[in-house]
């Protein structure tokens, strides 16, 4: 295969976008790429939603049913014995969770990674007929380091088609596809803040399928996903093209009106006077540069609606990447109450969203949704109590012994500032992990009784939506399909 190029298969004009933690599951990109088109699940903490489920008793028997497909009996044995409860847990049971990610991860939550990834890939691309007409994807960010490469193996055993990947640089994720393609064992350089280790050596995470998982080396050559970074400027696509450690098949070139983290403005943070960064023309992606690189590209971050398709296309774009559309679906994978409460406020003209420069531990700006009962809301925000009990979006740092700790400003303040954070840092901070989990109406219950609150997050294409609901519903819902329609609204292929 030439790798240098995006497989046909891969090669479609729309791409849903990739979101939260399971608001793109794997129902939401089966109807996609039911379509004929490329539907993208989430990769972002997709193991805690797929032991909720478990415990949740797996309504409709859709996790066992893709199970018994994993090619490694014994790890389907492991999970469904640790977290498969037969109707389910009571209303007023927490749900159990893995241990946290460490540079020592324990086997089993390796393990855990990799079905739970091949799980919702596998479920995307299959119904009840076989294999979906359309490619399927998996989205992950950069700044989730630690899981990358086993969430990405068990993805290819699922046989993924595309790989997106953004809120960073994944420079070594090309040269990881093409050696896990092969179960050749892989190494990922992890970013640690402060100053390097003595030694000079890099700290990293290895993972090697022959050692851990055998039983499925045993079972030949996988498929090498394609690879298509998200890019925020010219530069990042020549770096990538440049230093990434294999072939790159494309870009998404995400503008500052996409919805989830954004990338921060070039140059000094400046903010309006709502708050909100101020992005100007060096921020602008030029597309004629970007074009001169020689591979394709999908425009994403306001090209979500009806004619976005075409005047993409007119700027030399292979297509768009669409997400808040496909976010308030009815297949989406939102909690419903949470949702159709958005959804109506759109529809109302009663929305706002607000690029939040404080609110992601990451540092990277971040779209929030003012709903009420979310953690937009102030008194919501100052209920909660402080937890750090998930830990992805933690910060490697090095401590004063030279080992590597891990902090997050999201996390209970005494903590945070007994390894060296700031006050400064914590200020407006969210727990994404947890908040974002219960926006995918998998909360947990906390021993107050009290269920996390979720925090919403989508484009500015959000007040658009009312475009799309047709006129005859009277409660607002739309369906993937409409979406596509949608789009393809006076475009002629």
């Amino acid at each position: 295969m030439d790798q240098d190029r995006l497989q046909p298969r891969a090669l479609t004009p729309i791409i849903q976008g990739g979101m939260g933690v399971a608001i793109s599951d794997w129902r939401l990109a089966r109807s996609v790429a039911e379509e004929g088109y490329t539907g993208i699940v989430s990769g972002t903490g997709v193991a805690l939603v797929f032991i909720a489920r478990l415990q949740r008793g797996d309504p409709g028997g859709h996790v066992r049913r893709s199970l018994a497909r994993f090619p490694d009996p014994s790890i389907t044995e492991m999970v469904l014995e640790r977290y498969f409860v037969e109707g389910g847990i009571g209303e007023g049971e927490r749900h159990r969770r893995p241990l946290m990610w460490s540079l020592k991860p324990k086997h089993e939550l390796v393990a855990l990674t990799v079905v739970a990834n091949f799980v919702e890939v596998d479920l995307a691309r299959s119904n009840v007929d076989g294999p979906v007409p359309g490619p399927v994807g998996i989205n992950l960010l950069e700044k989730i380091q630690l899981p990358h490469m086993a969430s990405l193996y068990g993805a290819m055993l699922a046989g993924v088609d595309v790989v997106i990947m953004g809120a960073g640089m994944p420079t070594q994720i090309p040269g990881i596809l093409d050696r896990l393609a092969t179960h050749q064992p892989v190494r990922y350089r992890l970013d640690v803040v402060g100053p390097a280790r003595e030694d000079g050596a890099d700290d990293e995470l290895l993972f090697d399928p022959s050692i851990s998982f055998p039983e499925l080396v045993a079972h030949g050559p996988l498929k090498r996903p394609a690879f298509l970074p998200i890019i925020s400027s010219n530069i990042l696509a020549t770096a990538m093209v440049k230093r990434a450690s294999g072939p790159v098949q494309g870009f998404v070139v995400e503008a500052p009106t996409a919805g989830g983290h954004n990338a921060p403005p070039r140059g000094k943070m400046q903010l309006d006077e709502r708050g909100e960064p101020i992005y100007g023309k060096r921020d602008v992606v030029d597309l004629e540069r970007l074009q001169d690189i020689g591979l394709p590209f999908w425009m994403a971050g306001g090209y979500g609606r009806k004619g976005g398709l075409a005047a993409a296309r007119a700027l030399g774009a292979a297509g768009i990447q669409v997400g808040t559309a496909f976010a308030f679906c009815t297949q989406s994978g939102m909690a419903t109450d949470v949702r159709r409460q958005v959804l109506h406020q759109a529809l109302d003209g009663a929305v706002r969203v607000r690029t939040a420069p404080a609110v992601s531990p990451t540092g990277y700006p971040f779209k929030v949704v003012e709903a009420d009962g979310s953690l937009s809301d102030m008194g919501v925000y100052a209920k909660r109590q402080r937890v750090c009990d998930l830990g992805f979006l933690r910060t490697l740092y090095r401590t004063p012994k030279g080992s590597v700790g891990f902090r997050c400003p999201a996390e209970p303040a005494k903590a945070f500032l007994a390894k060296g954070g700031t006050e400064e840092e914590m200020e407006g901070r969210v727990c994404l992990c947890n908040a974002l989990e219960a926006t995918a109406g998998f909360a947990q219950l906390r021993a107050e009784g009290e269920r996390e609150p979720p925090v919403v997050t989508a484009g500015d294409a959000l007040a658009d939506l009312s475009e799309l609901v047709p006129a005859d519903t009277e409660d607002g819902e739309y369906s993937a399909a409409d979406v596509i329609a949608w789009l393809l609204e006076d475009v002629q292929e």
